[in-house]
């Protein structure tokens, strides 16, 4: 029988799967397995950014800021988090980057779980 209670550390659980907490890439014998959604706990240093853009995106997603300053990047428009608690939520279709303009702690939730995104 699968065990149905998990309980870890963000910070610590963060340091495998490049940060995400649960998803697909979990093993499916996991609670923290999902086809649903996945969590990312993101600590990124100051001029941290993405290797490259997500084109092509297949879920929706939202980003919250818990603490430092972050920007992320659409075509088109640039959104800048600077206080605990702002958020940014992107759907289907929307290409993305982001940048950590100061040390910065993020917390994303994106759905569904689907592979494929991660950047070599």
């Amino acid at each position: 029988m699968t065990e149905s209670i998990y309980v870890g550390h963000a910070a610590a659980d963060a340091l495998g799967d490049r940060g995400w907490l649960l998803g697909h890439f979990k093993p499916e014998d996991d609670v923290r397995h999902s086809q649903d959604v996945e969590i990312k706990w993101g600590v990124h240093p100051k001029g941290d950014e993405r290797a490259q853009w997500v084109r092509g995106e297949k879920r929706t997603a939202l980003l919250v800021l818990i603490s430092g300053r972050f920007r992320m990047e659409f075509p088109g428009r640039s959104v800048v988090l600077d206080r605990q608690g702002d958020y940014v939520i992107w759907g289907v279709g929307v290409d993305h980057s982001w940048v950590a303009e100061e040390e910065s702690v993020v917390m994303t939730v994106r759905w569904p779980s689907v592979a494929g995104y991660a950047v070599p």
